[in-house]
């Protein structure tokens, strides 16, 4: 199991740098970006949930993202909120393109069906683990 899921990992990882690359992002800064464009104002508490990583994960990301004047923090109270610049705004139509390119391109290898079951499976390991 613990190889199986290893290579399957490097292979699904490889497969998406190559997508992602037309927009410059990381396969993990992308989620983190569309996620924080179709959510303004999303706690990293949630992205770390959403995105299965670890809260420290989550800052080194924003602060790449903010580097690039994609997204912005806000704090209110202890609270602490990310939000799309403009400039992180305007890609969004490019990141659900490379969103739905990535989905095709294991999809069309494993078929629809054995895509939607191994993600589906996956989760349900993931939660039970």
């Amino acid at each position: 199991m613990y190889f199986a899921s290893g290579a399957l990992a490097r292979k699904m990882e490889k497969l998406a740098i190559n997508n992602w690359k037309k927009v410059g992002l990381s396969p993990s800064h992308a989620y983190l970006l569309i996620m924080a464009i179709e959510e303004p104002g999303i706690q990293p508490g949630t992205l770390a949930d959403e995105l299965q990583l670890s809260p420290s994960t989550i800052t080194r990301l924003i602060e790449k993202l903010e580097e690039k004047k994609l997204v912005i923090r806000t704090t209110e109270g202890k609270l602490t909120n990310v939000y799309p610049t403009p400039k992180g705004k305007d890609l969004h139509p490019q990141l659900k393109s490379c969103s739905a390119e990535f989905n095709e391109s294991y999809t069309t290898i494993l078929g629809k069906e054995e895509s939607t079951r191994l993600v589906l499976n996956i989760n349900r390991i993931t939660d039970k683990l």
